[in-house]
């Protein structure tokens, strides 16, 4: 029981538009809901998304951590002095 004049007007079948065309419809207190990116045209949920690794940011610190490619020499050396 919601107290009256107290409320927004609720929509339920309000438009939510992005570039000029009505992508979907959803409940709202606003008739209209103008949006710039939506699923359908964001790179993630559309599977166009890139990672771009900048400057070798990820080779630099799989050099520095040593998570880059190991020799296995290296292991058994270790391994073996470790025995």
């Amino acid at each position: 029981m919601p107290k009256a004049d107290i409320h927004p007007t609720w929509y339920p079948d309000a438009k939510v538009i992005c570039n000029g065309e009505v992508v979907m419809t959803t409940g709202s207190t606003s008739p209209e809901l103008h949006v710039d990116v939506w699923s359908g045209n964001h790179p993630f949920f559309t599977g166009t998304q890139k990672i771009l690794d900048t400057e070798g940011r990820v080779d630099r610190f799989m050099k520095k951590y040593g998570m880059g490619t190991k020799k296995k020499g290296a292991d058994q050396a270790k391994a073996e002095s470790k025995a």
